[in-house]
């Protein structure tokens, strides 16, 4: 069994790319609704890139992500910028005072290629690279439809146009981290959950990487946990910070894939773990259940873009030291 570091991804803008975007033009985090930045506004996310990527290769973590700085919306940014697509507005999605924009699909979802591009430029900073996409049955939910005219003609759309994206990924990619807080916050019912496994499953089979279904939020409800198990990824995620005792249920009445993830960091709260704290979870976790994995992914259970820069920063250090990365420094973790 091996333990890996990593997170599912969504970084906080450092505080210097903040304010160089805010001086050219006054563009800012959030101002981002297509894919086409000045030349000058790419150039300040290259840089955040780079920063981020150092981040995790100091914190000696296992597997490092592009972290979507220049993601205007932290699920929904790959319809957000895509042609037939409006952006609509900052709207509240699930009960939790998360914001996210409200897209509204008016035409066919293409290809377009801008998630493959940034893990192109990520991948000539990293050998250990992990992709972060919005799982189908998430993305569709937070969506308006206004051309496919049935929801799950609609889903099987978006999980078809992810699929598409996630092809293009470079070959570099190892991980991708399918994010679907939407399985737990907005389950599917019946016929619905076999249909949302089937859409995971149709964008996990467009490549050879690792790839890891990871809903937050709580727990997924039996049923759709069941269905999900149907589809063809590599490892499930479960969120101990948010719900452990039931996550831990689920393992233990049904199963699981040959390889977990486990959300034992939050990633909402300032509060940083220690490692002795991260890795006591996860041996709590593996001696609730009876499995023998082949890989657990150490992880925060949500993306990070909710904390400080310096919290971010701290919890990643916190995760490589728990899986033992000989590159940092178990002192200069506080907890």
């Amino acid at each position: 069994m091996t333990r890996i570091a990593t997170t599912p991804g969504l970084f906080p803008l450092p505080d210097d790319a903040k304010e160089a975007l805010s001086d050219l033009k006054g563009h800012q985090k959030g101002d981002l609704v297509s894919g086409d930045e000045s030349a000058d506004v790419s150039a300040v996310y290259d840089d955040v890139r780079e920063e981020l990527v150092a981040v995790q290769q100091d914190a000696g973590l296992d597997r490092v992500v592009e972290g979507q700085a220049r993601w205007d919306d932290m699920l929904a940014h790959p319809l957000t910028v895509h042609d037939n697509v409006s952006p609509g507005g900052i709207v509240r999605y699930y009960d939790n005072n998360n914001f996210y924009r409200d897209p509204v699909v008016e035409g066919e979802l293409t290809f377009s290629g801008d998630l493959a591009a940034d893990l192109e430029a990520a991948a000539d900073l990293t050998d250990d690279l992990q992709a972060v996409v919005p799982g189908p049955y998430s993305l569709a939910d937070l969506a308006t439809d206004e051309h496919y005219g049935d929801d799950a003609d609609f889903q099987a759309a978006v999980a078809d146009f992810l699929a598409g994206e996630v092809e293009a990924f470079p070959e570099a990619v190892e991980t991708v981290f399918l994010l679907e807080p939407s399985l737990v916050e907005n389950s599917p019912g019946d016929g619905a959950d076999e249909r949302a496994s089937e859409a995971v499953d149709t964008v996990a089979g467009a490549t050879d990487a690792e790839v890891v279904a990871h809903p937050y939020w709580g727990a997924l409800d039996e049923k759709v946990h069941a269905h999900l198990l149907d589809a063809d990824v590599d490892a499930i995620g479960y969120d101990l910070v948010a719900d452990h005792d039931d996550n831990v249920y689920n393992v233990a009445e049904y199963g699981t894939k040959d390889s977990v993830a486990l959300g034992v960091v939050d990633g909402q709260n300032t509060l940083v773990e220690s490692p002795d704290t991260i890795r006591e979870r996860v041996d709590w976790f593996e001696g609730q259940v009876p499995n023998d994995f082949e890989d657990v992914y150490v992880t925060a259970n949500t993306g990070l873009f909710y904390l400080p820069v310096n919290r971010f920063e701290e919890k990643l250090r916190a995760l490589g030291a728990a899986t033992g990365s000989e590159s940092v420094e178990e002192a200069e973790v506080e907890a």
